[in-house]
């Protein structure tokens, strides 16, 4: 085939594992495909080993954020893309990922454009099984890895019983014109988290295909980097675990990166059991709090609805001095302390929140499904303690398509 992947490869203190995944990109898969590395402002001496690479290897790209702090995949994948690729077609892939032979040729045999293909990953058990990957333990890290093992089992074991299966999950590859049509990654999700889910669900909206090629593979060590920095080990039974807990850092990114992607997707992330994203209709919802409530309680439901009118001005701004450097959205703009003479949202909800319980709450994150299974123009119900109006149902998931902030 003619056609070249460039292979995108953000990487922060993860030089172990990128050193592994270029060394198996050029031994399966030679020189022909471009990889582009940055280094996010690494102190493993990542740059310095980047900048030799690219001496030696002419079709690697290098960049480098100079700090002074981390900027993340979700900005780097996007930088790599517009500046640095130099092919029709990229591919995200991670750093704790090695290539099988005959992956690119794979991917190429299904892509084209409005098409977005997938590797299929084989994985050792440190996460539950599912039908989008394989689990088969060929090593935990660099150090132990199994590489002829894995080969002979692939070339001589791996039957998959399907050529395609519809998901998308990394690695993924797509026509460069396609990434930059719905305007890439939405830095609201940097440095991560979530900044896949939301650009899958773009891709589906869009009308784009998402395919996984069960032929082409990559071993993936999965989670290295920040949110399980310090790898993995095994017990004396041989069973493989991550050494510790998430890091803090991944954790508290993560918990903002969610409550943004509920902000801007009125729902969790949800997908078929091959990770095919499921997306529920986004409606412009306002909810009016009869009483004033807890700050707690306000931070659990602020997300889940365009508006809230709450009762309380120094609540109000109390919140928005805690919470507005979590998100890019204007707080100040979706909370209020009086209900709007003509409000701009279709559905009210109103209620009085001191008399919320883990039901209510439980609606409050379904409300979305609910009002698509059983709502309809101009009615009102009760339900637990809501009172529902619904004047329109004008979905507006189609407005997430395009990110304009890059």
């Amino acid at each position: 085939m003619d056609k070249a992947i460039s292979f995108i490869q953000p990487s922060r203190s993860n030089l172990k594992y990128l050193k592994w995944s270029y060394e198996a990109i050029r031994k399966n898969l030679g020189y022909r495909h471009e990889i582009c590395m940055a280094d996010d402002f690494s102190d493993d001496g990542t740059w310095e080993w980047m900048k030799e690479i690219a001496e030696k290897d002419h079709n690697v790209k290098i960049h480098r954020n100079n700090g002074p702090t981390r900027l993340g995949h979700t900005i780097l994948y996007d930088t790599l893309i517009n500046d640095y690729a130099t092919n029709d077609i990229v591919m995200i892939y991670h750093a704790d990922m090695y290539a099988l032979p005959g992956l690119a040729d794979r991917i190429l045999k299904h892509i084209k454009p409005g098409v977005v293909v997938s590797g299929t990953r084989i994985e050792p058990p440190l996460h539950p099984q599912g039908p989008e990957k394989v689990i088969m333990d060929f090593g935990i890290e660099p150090e132990e890895f199994k590489e002829q093992e894995l080969l002979n089992w692939y070339q001589n074991s791996y039957e998959p019983t399907q050529e395609t299966t519809e998901g998308i999950f990394a690695p993924w590859a797509i026509y460069k014109d396609d990434f930059q049509k719905i305007g890439g990654h939405d830095p609201l999700f940097a440095p991560q988290s979530k900044e896949d889910s939301d650009i899958f669900n773009r891709f589906i909206l869009n009308g784009y295909k998402v395919i996984q090629t069960r032929e082409g593979c990559v071993y993936h060590m999965t989670c290295r980097g920040s949110r399980f920095a310090d790898g993995a080990k095994r017990n004396p039974n041989g069973e493989v675990f991550m050494k510790n807990r998430e890091t803090d850092e991944w954790l508290s990114q993560n918990v903002r990166s969610t409550r943004n992607f509920i902000r801007k997707w009125g729902t969790m992330v949800e997908h078929d059991p091959y990770l095919k994203p499921i997306i529920t209709p986004v409606y412009n919802i306002g909810f009016e709090l009869e009483e004033p409530c807890e700050i707690n309680l306000l931070r659990e439901l602020e997300p889940w609805c365009s508006h809230i009118t709450i009762p309380d001005e120094e609540l109000i701004k109390k919140y928005i001095e805690l919470e507005q450097s979590n998100t890019d959205y204007r707080l100040d703009k979706r909370i209020n302390s009086v209900v709007p003479k003509n409000p701009t949202y279709d559905i009210r909800v109103k209620f009085n929140p001191n008399h919320m319980t883990q039901q209510s709450l439980q609606i409050i994150s379904q409300l979305s499904k609910i009002i698509q299974d059983s709502g309809e123009e101009g009615q009102r119900f009760q339900l637990d303690i809501f009172d529902i109006w619904i004047a329109q149902m004008v979905e507006h998931q189609e407005d997430n398509i395009v990110c304009d902030s890059n």
